[in-house]
Parts: C-alpha cells; structure tokens; sequence
C-alpha cells in the first residue's frame, strides 16, 4: 500500500520536538548542526521555539509519517516580537543560557550572544519590511516543492494580517539556500556592516 503523501498544515504543540530536531539539523549552512552545539536546543530555542510558543498562528509545518519534516515560521512585526521575546521568553531560559561576559569563543558561545541581543534584529534598513521568517526542511524533503509551499502558505498569512513585506536574513555562505530565495522573490537588502549574513526582503503579494 502506497503511503500517504507529505501534508502541510498548520503547527500543533505536539510538533515541538520535531521542530527541535528540524532546526539543528539544518542549522550549519543548511546542514546538521549537533556537532557545534552540544545542547542540541540552543538554536531552536533562538530561531524557532520562540517563534511557535509567541505567534502559532504564523507557524506551518510539512508532516510525512505522522511527523513534522520542515516547518516556516516567524513573525509579523519584529519591533513587538523583540518586545515579547525579551518580557516573556527570554527569562525563562536566562539560567540554563547565562549572558556571556567574555567574547564568544565556541559557535554555542556565539549564539548565545545572539540570544540574549533579540534588539539585534531592529535595524532602519528593514523598516519597510516590518515581518519576518525562518523556514527550514529536512534534506529528504528539500528540493521537492514543499519550501515553496510553506513560503506561499506563511505570505498569504501575512497578507491577511494587513502585512505588506517581509525580509530575513541568512548566512551569505549558504548559497543553495539564496538560491531557493532568488526563486520564491526575494530581493537583498543593502544593510551596512551585516557581517556574515545576507538581507533579503519581499512583498506579500
């Protein structure tokens, strides 16, 4: 008997754990990350969890076999998500993550710098891009038109909030994963001084 094909639909708490594992393993240029960070929900608890606990209505996910296999997320205004973040997320894991008060010497070091600097994420170059996204699929999964369809999925969201341009931004290294973006619309945001990652920005429409 065939099985069911893959679904997209909206995220459920019981995804938490795939959405986990989703994002460490694709969290080094695409690829797995368990071998940089040996707490293997640092980064979730950075780039995806806050996303699905503060706005679950801006959370799809890809699910094949009874299990999330890709998920988008994000959120439609990043001034109040820093806000939120900070007031509600943020002290719940200030004890296992403390502040750093050295410079960063280990990539965990260096996200967890990240972590507790969500102000980070406000800069007037995205002004006129107030939402924005993380989407990431298992390599099983990629390349299969799925990305496409949680893309197309989190936009028409946005749009129905009254929404009008989202932006993100991504490792400039990860070129298969600008790539993707080029296909789907998105255009580079000239940002000064952005370091190692690319801006990228599009309407909702």
């Amino acid at each position: 008997m065939t099985p069911p094909p893959p679904v997209l639909r909206p995220y459920r708490s019981g995804d938490r754990e795939a959405l986990v594992d989703i994002c460490v393993r694709t969290g080094h240029e695409g690829g797995d990350a368990r071998h940089l960070y040996p707490d293997p929900t640092l980064l979730p608890n950075i780039f995806a969890a806050p996303y699905a606990v503060l706005e679950p209505e801006l959370a799809f996910v890809v699910e094949d076999g009874g299990r999330a296999v890709g998920y988008i997320l994000g959120t439609a205004d990043t001034a109040s998500f820093v806000d939120r973040y900070r007031a509600e997320w943020l002290p719940g894991l200030a004890d296992r993550y403390p502040a750093p008060v050295r410079e960063p010497a280990t990539p965990a070091e260096a996200m967890t710098v990240l972590m507790h600097d969500p102000e980070r994420m406000i800069l007037p170059e995205l002004a006129d891009y107030p939402a924005h996204l993380h989407i990431d699929l298992l390599p099983t999964h990629q390349r299969s038109g799925y990305g496409r369809r949680l893309m197309d999925t989190f936009l028409a969201a946005l749009h129905a909030q009254g929404v009008k341009a989202v932006h993100l931004s991504m490792l400039t290294a990860n070129t298969r994963a600008r790539a993707f973006y080029d296909r789907v619309g998105f255009h580079e945001i000239a940002v000064p001084d952005a370091g190692p990652v690319t801006y990228l920005g599009r309407s909702t429409q």
